[in-house]
């Protein structure tokens, strides 16, 4: 049986999605963390060998108990493979990982080992649509990074511009961490506001949100929540004290934002739903860099109309906000030919690679 792999590699887990000849997903299974920037090659292969042997369990006939060793026993040989990971943003950390994959998978280095930053796996959707000639890429969870592409003869994809992946320090525009610092921000500029007139702020579902989540009475009190530091990994949680405290600065707002969506969609709060309009904008603005007419200047723009867009994410996959977003663009004059949302890199990334090799 002739085999099709792809890995996609996250900061909180790895991925592995084998399909067949005919497109069907033979084998799937997901193994810890392999994001590279933060593990050896040793440590990242040996991720590898367990989740994909552990993928192969089904391709066996029967199905095997215990992990397929690799390289793939006579039969289940990969055709090609895929493989997006978390951290590979220079050449020369994705030089440092496809020899050892290449002698793990049996297959040789060159076009049918596909090794990329994760970014790349969910622009799949370009080889399942023939009407386009190019892909923008929306990763929106806790963070962004906007990334186009086109697909070149050879069927191979090249990144033609990237835009945001700078973290939440720097950037991470419309996505989780922003919603959250965005929402504390609004209910900040409201009170101020508000300091000079003859009433207090109105107690709207995202103000009484934010004093519950951080567990004060004045909304003032939150910039002592907000700053509080990290915890150290040794810390003892005191069920008396809030949640948040013992969170990091980055997750004490991103986890404010599934409760932004609940004031703004289910309590119609005119606030709430302010600051998801901002965050949308904001993304939209990020695509947008990597959009418009190709000139002398700008040679690597993408054309909307000529292209797909996919997103990616636990933020985008709301389709509300997916919309807001898209209206942005559209009122910009960008009009995708396509809209994707991948909620499922590895098996879109398998198929897309099924159709690369096809004949």
């Amino acid at each position: 049986m002739s085999l099709y792999l792809c890995v996609d590699c996250g900061g909180s887990k790895t991925s592995a999605v084998v399909s067949d000849t005919s497109g069907n997903v033979v084998g799937r299974a997901s193994g810890g963390p392999s994001n590279i920037a933060y593990l050896t090659i040793d440590s990242f292969i040996e991720t590898i060998r367990e989740t994909v042997g552990d993928a192969l369990k089904t391709c066996t006939s029967p199905a095997s108990v215990d992990t397929v060793a690799l390289p793939p026993p006579a039969g289940l040989e990969f055709v090609a493979a895929w493989f997006g990971i978390s951290g590979a943003d220079s050449p020369s950390i994705i030089e440092s990982v496809v020899n050892p994959l290449s002698t793990l998978l049996g297959v040789p280095k060159g076009p049918r080992l596909s090794v990329a930053n994760d970014a790349h796996l969910l622009a799949a959707p370009i080889r399942m649509h023939e009407d386009v000639i190019s892909a923008v890429t929306v990763i929106g969870g806790t963070g962004s990074i906007v990334v186009s592409f086109k697909e070149k003869e050879d069927g191979e994809l090249e990144e033609l511009g990237r835009v945001g992946g700078w973290g939440w320090i720097l950037g991470d525009e419309g996505g989780g961490y922003s919603i959250g610092r965005e929402a504390v921000r609004q209910v900040l500029i409201e009170q101020d506001k508000h300091s000079v007139m003859k009433s207090p702020p109105p107690e709207g579902p995202l103000r009484t949100l934010l004093k519950t989540y951080f567990g004060i009475k004045d909304v003032m009190e939150v910039l002592t929540e907000v700053y509080v530091p990290d915890p150290i990994p040794s810390t003892v949680v005191n069920s008396e004290h809030g949640a948040h405290k013992y969170m990091s600065r980055e997750k004490r707002l991103s986890s404010l934002s599934p409760s932004v969506f609940a004031a703004a969609f289910e309590d119609k709060d005119p606030l709430a739903l302010k600051v998801l309009r901002i965050c949308a904008k904001d993304l939209a603005e990020q695509i947008s860099i990597v959009v418009g007419d190709a000139s002398e200047e700008a040679p690597r723009l993408v054309k909307a109309s000529e292209s797909v867009i996919c997103f990616g994410g636990s933020v985008v996959g709301l389709e509300v906000y997916r919309n807001m977003v898209l209206d942005d663009l559209a009122a910009k004059g960008h009009v995708f030919k396509h809209v994707e949302f991948v909620d499922d890199c590895a098996a879109v990334g398998a198929a897309g690679l099924r159709l690369k090799y096809k004949d």
